[in-house]
């Protein structure tokens, strides 16, 4: 929290308000349990601060309380509710239904006002009601006496907007930590890599055969999901999703290297640039041996040539398939160019990162100009 807020607390004038003259009770009327939950319906709302007391859902009959509201579990722990919800009864969690006009940002600073009563309750000592309903609350009030909700919206808003501009300020520096590691902070474009897009279709390209150029391919073996033991090994398969790394195991498998090529049963190739392991619906193609550049610029080609639409559920692509593919490269003297294929994937990748360079480096500017702002007015 920024001095400036901290001072608005001060500064604000404070009334003390007994919690029956703000609310009204209303506890549950149906004793939902866990096995009630199953994900249909409405938020059900427990005792304890994990995800908020919400249990989960379920779409069981039980008495429904309107969003706008606060809920106390046995602990003391409040919380303001914006949406609909149910209770589990027993005395585990009670609800406050406001005797004025309860607004989003109103609701969250006098739940919080009110979370003072957790210190006093547990498992011994519940918190219910009767216990807390002749104690008393301390809220910003006006001149006249009334509670001033209008100060405690604006401080909930700038409060919202202070963490905000902090997570935003961590993304940003993950992303350009990110970016340096990566080697991709650099967007500028070397005069080798202008005259690679440059050439690029005027350049020599050839033909060549996966199995002369990198030995025969190897097919993984299967490894049912079942009998998969969790661990940190990526196991590859066929599909998209997560670039077909379907589980992370334990298992003792053949280990593929990085640096190395994989296309799955539809013909779909994928750079890999870590150790894996994989089943039998990939094939992998040993480019280890060659710069890292230049093997994304090869999986580049393996993808055009096998994912064609030829190959599906009812005609895998195998290991010999891969032996038996063609690819084009950029060559000289007959011979893979892999430098210039280098230089192309360098270049390639500068274009593409270069907008979000640019971003990270507005945002990272905007974020110190905030900083320098707010210490200033800190030192007022």
């Amino acid at each position: 929290m920024t001095a400036s807020l901290n001072r608005k607390l001060k500064a604000v004038k404070w009334g003390n308000f007994k919690i029956e003259n703000l609310f009204d009770s209303c506890s549950g009327n149906f004793d939902i349990q866990k096995r009630h939950i199953n994900g249909k319906g409405t938020p059900v709302i427990t005792a304890g601060v994990a995800n908020y007391g919400i249990l989960g859902q379920t779409d069981i009959s039980a008495r429904i309380f309107p969003a706008g509201t606060i809920t106390i579990d046995m602990f003391g722990n409040a919380f303001y509710r914006n949406e609909e919800y149910k209770m589990v009864t027993h005395a585990r969690v009670f609800s406050l239904i406001p005797k004025f006009s309860l607004s989003y940002k109103t609701g969250l600073f006098i739940a919080s006002s009110l979370n003072f009563i957790h210190y006093e309750f547990g498992y011994d000592t519940m918190c219910t009601w009767e216990k807390i309903k002749s104690q008393s609350i301390f809220l910003p009030i006006n001149t006249d006496g009334t509670i001033d909700f209008d100060f405690m919206s604006k401080y909930v808003a700038e409060l919202e907007a202070e963490r905000v501009a902090e997570l935003e300020a961590e993304r940003v520096a993950e992303l350009e930590a990110y970016l340096k590691v990566s080697s991709l902070d650099n967007y500028k474009l070397s005069i080798e890599e202008e005259q690679a897009i440059a050439a690029y279709k005027s350049d020599r390209w050839g033909i060549f055969n996966l199995k002369d150029l990198y030995g025969e391919s190897t097919r993984g073996k299967r490894l049912k999901s079942e009998d998969r033991i969790p661990g940190d090994l990526p196991f590859v398969t066929a599909g998209e999703s997560e670039e077909g790394v379907s589980a992370f195991i334990d298992n003792k498998v053949e280990i593929f290297s990085k640096n190395t090529t994989t296309i799955d049963m539809f013909g779909s190739a994928k750079y890999r640039n870590y150790k894996y392991g994989g089943d039998d619906h990939i094939a992998v193609v040993h480019t280890e041996k060659i710069p890292t550049k230049a093997a994304i610029f090869v999986t580049s080609a393996c993808h055009k040539a096998a994912h064609t639409g030829k190959f599906d559920y009812g005609h895998n692509f195998y290991a010999k398939d891969a032996d038996a593919l063609d690819i084009s490269l950029l060559t000289k003297r007959g011979k893979p160019d892999y430098k210039k294929m280098e230089t192309l994937i360098s270049a390639v990748q500068k274009i593409v990162i270069k907008d979000i360079v640019l971003y990270a480096e507005r945002k990272i500017s905007n974020i110190k100009k905030v900083i320098v702002r707010n210490n200033k007015k800190t030192k007022v």
